[in-house]
């Protein structure tokens, strides 16, 4: 099946996938993908998440744990879906998160045993800020921590404080993640953040997206996986996506990453749902090892990005995968 033959597919899928696909495979302006991303509100899978908010304006009554039903976890989740920035819901979940966990250090601890923030939940925490555009100067101060934290190969890591030396691909993409939706929301600042976000893009390509610099094998065969969604988890798809996402050029050191990415396609053109993470969830969204409308619109967007490719509409409707 060709490419173009998945588009329906995409579309017919919930709210949050086809207005994205809308954007990102066949670039439509916002006012013909609009309508769609704000009936992620309303119907499917985000109605449902924003339905199951505690009159107190948490989820699962907890900011953190567990996972994956807590309100961190809901609000990236939502993130992803592309709720709209001005939801009031997500807005007041977020403000639970400042104001609970905004720590004297300047970054975001919601643990009672640390006494430091945790620089994946910072970078995280930064990351739904950012996006839900959350009007509050503490969010200036979490930017100035994360770049004081920021290690001398260009990534972060949360074990820092224990004596980490070497920066880990999932705080770095957090941090990273986090960032650039800071600098959408405040393109003021965005000059700023520019040395850091070099320095960082760099320790991806060092290590080829998912690879160890030091035997040059997968760091971790979890991070060969695509998963949808990633949690607080780094894997190979992420990171092309966030290079597609912040407009990156195209880096050879990307090509491992990209060809990986290729051999996991199926003959119809889509992809599955490798895994999914333990913990609790609110809904199961897509079934492991069936086709997965999540990782075939990221897996698309990053092979056009790369490719530089455009998508037309095609009348192979009843072809497509159930």
């Amino acid at each position: 099946m060709s490419t173009d033959a998945l588009l329906p597919w995409l579309l017919d899928g919930d709210p949050a996938i086809r207005w994205q696909a809308r954007r990102d495979l066949l670039d439509e302006p916002p006012a013909a993908y609009e309508p769609d991303r704000a009936r992620v509100t309303t119907e499917g899978w985000g109605a449902r998440l924003l339905a199951l908010q505690d009159p107190a304006g948490t989820w699962a009554e907890a900011l953190y744990s567990p996972k994956w039903t807590s309100t961190t976890y809901t609000l990236l989740l939502l993130r992803h879906l592309g709720l709209p920035h001005d939801n009031p819901q997500a807005r007041r979940g977020c403000e639970l998160l400042l104001n609970t966990g905004f720590y004297r250090d300047g970054g975001i601890n919601l643990f009672k045993s640390f006494k430091h923030s945790e620089t994946c939940v910072t970078g995280m925490v930064l990351a739904l800020l950012g996006y839900f555009r959350l009007p509050d100067d503490r969010v200036h101060r979490i930017v100035e921590h994360l770049l004081s934290q920021q290690m001398p190969d260009g990534g972060w890591n949360c074990d820092r404080p224990k004596g980490a030396t070497h920066g880990s691909f999932h705080t770095t993409i957090s941090v990273l993640e986090g960032l650039h939706e800071y600098a959408l929301a405040h393109p003021a600042w965005a000059a700023t953040l520019s040395d850091a976000v070099a320095r960082a893009h760099e320790f991806l390509l060092f290590h080829r997206l998912y690879r160890s610099h030091r035997t040059g094998e997968v760091a971790d065969e979890a991070m060969a996986r695509i998963t949808f969604p990633p949690r607080w988890h780094y894997d190979f798809l992420r990171g092309l996506d966030y290079f597609r996402w912040v407009g990156a050029p195209r880096d050879e050191r990307m090509a491992d990453a990209i060809e990986l990415l290729r051999s996991k396609q199926l003959p119809d053109g889509c992809w599955k749902l490798s895994q999914n993470w333990p913990g609790r969830v609110f809904i199961e969204m897509e079934k492991v090892g069936q086709p997965s409308r999540w990782n075939t619109l990221t897996g698309l967007r990053v092979l056009r990005w790369w490719e530089g490719r455009t998508y037309e509409m095609t009348d192979s409707y009843h072809e497509i995968p159930a």
